[in-house]
């Protein structure tokens, strides 16, 4: 009996929340991609040209971006997005701001194709930028020169 009295003590004081302690554990891992996909070039440029808000038609301007995809596997899957500008009002709502007069805007549609694929290792791709601004959007623009950054991102 006498040992049975300690026993009970020292679960009485293991149980009592006044001596628990704790940690928090962080558990963390990096799966590594068998791909690897790379554009040729860091910086591309999508011009529309001079537009006449005389003859406000919709303008579309096209450039072609190379990217290769290396890695371990034959075949590698890759995605691409686009971040909708530094002056966007909301998804897919892209504007280019007056390079003088920052209160003047330019809405714009920007279009990538592939937005995604599966294509051999090492072999040379070709991303297409497509943009459009209407003439709708330009017929009663202030004049002057516009412009807009644009973050592509190739993954993975």
């Amino acid at each position: 009996m006498l040992l049975l009295i300690p026993a009970v003590l020292l679960i009485l004081w293991l149980a009592d929340p006044c001596h628990a302690e704790s940690t928090t554990l962080s558990v963390t891992a990096t799966v590594l991609s068998k791909n690897n996909c790379k554009f040729d070039s860091k910086n591309s440029t999508l011009n529309f040209g001079a537009l006449d808000p005389g003859n406000p038609i919709d303008t579309t301007a096209s450039i072609s971006i190379g990217f290769v995809c290396r890695g371990s596997a034959p075949m590698a899957t890759f995605a691409v997005a686009e971040d909708d500008g530094l002056y966007e009002t909301g998804a897919n709502a892209n504007r280019m701001r007056h390079t003088v007069v920052p209160t003047e805007y330019l809405s714009y549609s920007l279009t990538l194709n592939p937005t995604s694929g599966m294509v051999p290792k090492n072999a040379p791709q070709t991303l297409t930028v497509s943009g459009t601004v209407r003439g709708t959007d330009y017929q009663n623009a202030y004049a002057g020169n516009y412009s807009d950054t644009v973050v592509v991102s190739l993954l993975p």
